[in-house]
């Protein structure tokens, strides 16, 4: 694992999930084609300085991506960076295990290490702070999904806190989601995540939607009545009181992808040369934050 290796930046809300919702006749259309899911998110999470983000942010970013060119390092990555919330970016990474993190950390060589580490001290300047968390997948609360979309540009992230105790009332009111958007038949996709390392103050889990344009978030609100009618009155109101009764605190945030502070896998550069965009003083730009070997939207950072 990279010496950053996670940064992230939470965000969470609504108990409709609203946003998790890819209109039908996309989906239908295209059969989905994704970069693949990862079991294991590290994220870890820049907060910048008033007026330093942008590209200040991505000068030093840069900087630290030429060293890790350099050095032939191992990991790849995706940066998200805050439409809403507070100023911050967040770097992905995805694995298909724990034993894969320790092994990208080990092929790592100490000249590589010191080499990051002088890179991230001119990148400590743009910063107020950071943070960094694990995650695992928890594929009975996810739907139509298989990793970021190809195509995709930004990413809705929801943040759950669970009260202590109170699992079996989250997960039943996210089954009842499920449920309510298999009814509606409107091609609803999210992924979820709980966490296993990091801080925070009871279970907590990441529901990311990926989204590929504003025209496409239009159509999942617009989804909204439909999935309501699927639920009905009835469902709504158990649906409504499990939230209430197993939910302490929901955040809800819209993240816009920056290649220029991306390493992308090279699935991710040869399905989308013209927007990740290899940089000619990088070798290894081509693997950087995506996860592991093949996630889009997580990698090692």
């Amino acid at each position: 694992m990279n010496p950053r290796l996670m940064r992230l930046a939470l965000a969470g809300s609504a108990f409709l999930f609203v946003l998790s919702c890819c209109p039908r006749s996309v989906c239908a259309q295209e059969s989905v084609p994704t970069y693949g899911p990862s079991k294991y998110l590290v994220i870890n999470r820049e907060f910048t300085k008033p007026g330093r983000d942008g590209a200040a942010h991505q000068a030093t970013e840069a900087a630290y991506m030429r060293a890790a060119a350099a050095g032939k390092a191992p990991f790849h990555y995706v940066a998200f960076t805050s439409l809403t919330g507070p100023n911050r970016a967040l770097f992905l990474s995805g694995y298909d295990s724990m034993e894969a993190v320790e092994a990208e950390h080990k092929s790592m060589s100490q000249a590589l290490q010191t080499s990051l580490d002088k890179a991230m001290v001119a990148d400590g300047e743009q910063l107020s702070g950071t943070d960094e968390s694990v995650w695992m997948v928890d594929a009975d609360l996810s739907q139509n999904t298989d990793g970021p979309r190809v195509g995709s540009r930004y990413m809705i992230i929801r943040e759950f806190v669970v009260k202590p105790g109170h699992t079996g009332d989250w997960e039943a009111a996210v089954k009842l989601v499920l449920d309510g958007y298999k009814k509606a038949d409107v091609g609803a996709h999210w992924s979820t995540y709980r966490m296993i390392f990091g801080n925070s103050t009871g279970p907590t889990y990441l529901v990311l939607t990926s989204v590929k344009s504003m025209s496409e978030l239009d159509a999942m609100y617009a989804n909204d009545p439909k999935f309501m009618e699927a639920m009905g009155e009835d469902g709504m109101k158990k649906l409504e009181g499990l939230e209430a009764k197993g939910i302490e605190s929901e955040k809800t945030n819209f993240f816009i992808i920056d290649p220029k502070m991306s390493i992308p896998t090279e699935q991710m550069i040869k399905a989308e040369p013209e927007f990740w965009k290899v940089k000619p003083t990088s070798t290894s730009t081509a693997t950087k934050k995506p996860a592991a070997s093949k996630t889009a939207g997580a990698t090692g950072r």
